[in-house]
């Protein structure tokens, strides 16, 4: 199997971090997303330029979930339950991608406008309710959402898009599993 992907991305580094916990053999091939080199081969693999993208013999998966449920089904581990699935860690990542990007774009995401507003808003109260709710049995039991949590938390240290040092059972959680092997061999700093 192949991963296609870049280092810092928090999408992939979920899928590579449960790859070397579950002894899950994948080529991880890094790519610039947005490279003039790197950005066709992207497009040949997935038409809508998104990572990651999982390549097993003739199948191509794209989108983190999928991939991680394609794994553990391909392992024979038991699937997420529902509430695991909706455990909104990928909201509060997906809603600081779009605010990364803007900010890229040269946009001022603190700016009165209504979709930094949403987006803003969402990051504030998803990090509050993921704080609140980090001893449910739906997350202590799952696997999956401490690495999607864990490369969430880390993925904003590294981009330094907010403190969250407010939150102290997301501090307390991220200072233990950033001490994982898996977790200091897909660090992204130690790339750059």
């Amino acid at each position: 199997m192949q991963l296609f992907g870049s280092i810092p991305s928090p999408y992939v580094r979920r899928i590579r971090i449960w790859a070397q916990q579950n002894n899950c053999a994948l080529e991880f091939i890094n790519l610039d997303i947005f490279s003039k080199d790197d950005r066709p081969l992207v497009v040949t693999k997935n038409p809508a330029a998104k990572i990651p993208i999982l390549v097993d013999d003739t199948l191509t998966l794209s989108d983190s979930n999928t991939i991680l449920r394609y794994l553990l089904e391909k392992t024979q581990q038991p699937p997420l339950t529902w509430p695991q699935e909706h455990f909104l860690i990928r909201a509060c990542n997906d809603s600081f991608v779009e605010l990364l990007l803007c900010q890229r774009s040269g946009f001022d995401t603190q700016a009165d406008k209504l979709f930094f507003n949403l987006q803003n808003e969402r990051v504030a109260q998803t990090l509050d309710y993921l704080n609140d709710h980090l001893c449910d049995d739906e997350f202590k039991s799952c696997e999956c959402l401490n690495i999607s949590l864990y490369c969430l938390l880390d993925w904003i240290c590294f981009r330094e898009l907010t403190d969250f040092s407010a939150q102290p059972q997301l501090v307390k959680f991220y200072e233990a599993f950033s001490q994982r092997q898996a977790a200091k061999n897909t660090n992204p700093r130690l790339k750059f």
